[in-house]
């Protein structure tokens, strides 16, 4: 498959991850929806850690999972304990929101994960970074503006302050991921393994304890969505990081075809969950898109 064809196709699968998560998190307890999307990932990782073991030569070595010692492995669980909170806090707000708001917002993590970079990692931005973001954030006030037509008022709804919080959390973790991948030098397939198993475990006890009814809760009912959300996720990082392996793909334009996924999800809210002001919606969706490009490709 063609780079540009896998990176379009890993957008189209993470725009169906918005969209499975919206159908699953829906009017249900989000906490099992966490732990059993999760678990389905963790699943499938688990099923070819064992076939390897059985037969080191059945898998491709982008399916290798490196062995760890106890430090590595604390590296990965900080990974996934970072990431388990911010799709806490991501969850609890899609739950509330309509995915066509949702899903532009959760897109803009590139555009924060470069203000962190500049912090933390002394980078410099170039005159289209900075013209991202400035597209970036005036695409986020046109969704404001799509929002209180629907009653949402973002300064004060705590769920659009939820999924900031989400997204802020998620663009911190980008930073970690470099860290992993590059400075740590983790296998991409070793990350997400290790990253799929311990979310898993994370929210076992999250989930127990809501089954506990250990606070007040929502009924959770099952739906064939929720193992898609974690399988939608593992299709589209796996063909992200295959596209990373071809030493002819172009890393700021697979970037930017992914944040594509923003259109599938933004579409789907529309056609399956008929949510309104499309229109007035869609100047604001394509800015986002046009300014984490121009952020990424800078």
């Amino acid at each position: 498959m063609h780079w540009i064809v896998a990176s379009l196709v890993s957008a189209f699968f993470l725009g169906c991850y918005d969209l499975f998560t919206k159908a699953s998190v829906r009017e249900n307890a989000v906490l099992p929806v966490l732990f059993f999307a999760n678990l389905c990932s963790a699943a499938v990782w688990l099923a070819l850690m064992g076939a390897r073991a059985a037969s080191p030569g059945a898998l491709p070595e982008i399916l290798w999972v490196e062995p760890l010692n106890a430090h590595q492995h604390l590296l990965l669980f900080a990974k996934s304990a970072l990431v388990a909170s911010s799709w806490v806090c991501s969850y609890f707000a899609v739950k509330h929101l309509p995915v066509s708001l949702a899903a532009p917002i959760r897109a803009t993590g590139p555009v924060w994960t470069l203000f962190g970079a500049l912090l933390v990692l002394g980078e410099r931005p170039s005159w289209l970074q900075i013209l991202g973001v400035v597209t970036t954030i005036g695409a986020f006030f046109g969704l404001s503006v799509a929002g209180r037509q629907e009653g949402i008022n973002f300064s004060k709804n705590k769920s659009v302050w939820l999924l900031i919080c989400g997204t802020l959390l998620g663009a911190v973790s980008g930073l970690y991921d470099k860290f992993l991948l590059g400075t740590v030098g983790f296998k991409a397939s070793t990350v997400q393994a290790w990253f799929a198993i311990y979310l898993a475990a994370i929210f076992a006890p999250l989930a127990l304890a809501w089954k506990a009814r250990l606070w007040p809760r929502n009924e959770f009912h099952w739906r064939w969505s929720i193992p898609l959300v974690g399988l939608a996720l593992l299709a589209a990082d796996f063909l992200y990081f295959d596209v990373l392996r071809n030493p002819e793909a172009l890393v700021s334009l697979v970037s930017s075809f992914r944040r594509a996924s923003v259109l599938v999800a933004f579409a789907g809210g529309l056609l399956i969950f008929h949510e309104s002001n499309g229109r007035k919606k869609l100047p604001a969706v394509i800015g986002v898109v046009i300014g984490i490009a121009l952020t990424i490709m800078g």
